[in-house]
């Protein structure tokens, strides 16, 4: 293994918080492998970029020697995750969370070393659970540690309900810790209470408690909310080379850094030398974020095929294959405008209603990606090309 230092250097990189740092580095100095756990829920077919930041962090303790344990919560996904709810979720059927974690398997072994992975299921030791076993882990935290959770606070303010499974969950996630002897846990910013618990549920169980490393979440596509397919703002695992190349090339480029940073395999130094270059004027930052486009085009799908996606944004967005006089309008800033009334109000249609109706007939492309919600919204400070029909476009310049 490598050196304490150069370990904690690559396991850094990108991290939120780690709890705590010290301790890690002492186990590290052991030179006994970790067993790095993280839990997905398949609540969802597919996964999005989003998603990947935490496969991303596991890769790299993987290329450290230590031992990655990719939980599928097909129990606690029946259950479903309060975090960040502002309403009880609808649950899943067994059958449903079966399907979607068939789908998970094809896409993370695109980022893990699948002969260094270790598959689990929590519903492995879930569904041998008795009563008397549930009563006991539930012995283990009160309602006043659980209703301290944000997102709980919330919704009782609101006079909202909590349902009691909801309650459960946190204590079920932490178990997972608690049956698989974990060392570290990673999850999102969002997740360290869940977190947090299986570190309390490893004491009451007598175990050492695991550290605990938490990722940030990653904006979208408009750069302001975490990405989520329901907001219309996810770049997925599935996406057409071509749609996944024109998404990642429709990001502002202060967003630019933070997907390198969380997404690609450019080593510390280099994305360093890469910022100087295009602070300088020495890197237009359009080419560096064309070779990330690449990069995770072809992580997903091939090097062949981010080839003929680089090929044919170039094809696509080359001035001498669009109209001299394509008029030119200055965004709005870090607000955002529902598509439908930047169309009208830059006259690309007479209405919002004919807008409505040329996006869902298929003929409007952004940043020649086609549209297909009529809600879609567009933020200010970025750059686009709008096309309607064949012959209309129009360019947002960031304002």
């Amino acid at each position: 293994m490598l050196p304490v230092q150069e370990q904690l250097k690559t396991i850094r990189r990108g991290v939120s918080e780690i709890i705590d740092e010290k301790e890690l580095a002492d186990l590290l100095a052991s030179g006994k492998p970790l067993r790095v756990k993280a839990g997905f829920d398949p609540t969802a077919p597919d996964l999005h970029l989003g998603h990947t930041v935490l496969l991303h962090k596991m890769r790299q303790f993987q290329k450290l020697g230590h031992e990655v344990i990719f939980l599928i919560g097909d129990f606690t996904g029946m259950i479903g995750d309060p975090t960040g709810r502002s309403e009880t979720r609808k649950n899943l059927t067994p059958q449903e969370v079966q399907e979607n974690a068939k789908t998970y398997l094809q896409q993370v072994y695109k980022i893990l070393d699948k002969d260094k992975t270790t598959i689990a299921y929590n519903s492995e030791w879930m569904n041998k659970f008795t009563s008397v076993n549930m009563i006991e882990l539930a012995a283990h935290y009160t309602v006043a540690r659980m209703l301290e959770r944000d997102d709980f606070q919330k919704r009782l303010a609101k006079n909202l309900p909590v349902s009691i499974h909801e309650l459960m969950y946190p204590l079920i996630q932490g178990y997972d810790s608690v049956a698989l002897k974990s060392d570290l846990e990673l999850g999102g910013t969002d997740q360290k209470f869940n977190l947090l618990v299986g570190r309390d549920l490893q004491r009451a169980y007598g175990q050492k408690p695991q550290l605990v490393l938490t990722m940030p979440l990653l904006e979208g596509t408009d750069g302001v909310q975490k990405m989520s397919k329901s907001l219309g703002n996810s770049i997925g695992v599935l996406d057409a080379p071509n749609d996944m190349f024109g998404k990642i090339m429709s990001i502002s480029d202060d967003l630019m850094w933070r997907y390198y940073e969380l997404l690609s395999q450019v080593s510390a130094e280099e994305l360093e030398n890469l910022k100087k270059q295009a602070a300088s004027g020495e890197l237009n930052p359009k080419h560096a974020k064309m070779n990330l486009a690449k990069e995770i085009v072809a992580c997903y799908n091939s090097p062949e095929a981010a080839e003929m996606a680089l090929a044919e944004f170039e094809n696509v967005f080359k001035k001498k294959n669009l109209p001299e006089d394509i008029p030119v309008v200055q965004g709005w800033g870090e607000t955002s405008q529902g598509i439908c009334n930047i169309l009208k109000d830059n006259k690309m249609t007479d209405s919002t209603s004919a807008a409505r109706r040329l996006i869902q007939q298929g003929s409007v492309t952004v940043n020649g990606e086609k549209i297909s919600d009529i809600n879609q919204e567009l933020i200010g400070n970025q750059e686009y090309l709008i096309k309607v029909g064949k012959k209309r476009f129009l360019k947002i310049q960031p304002g």
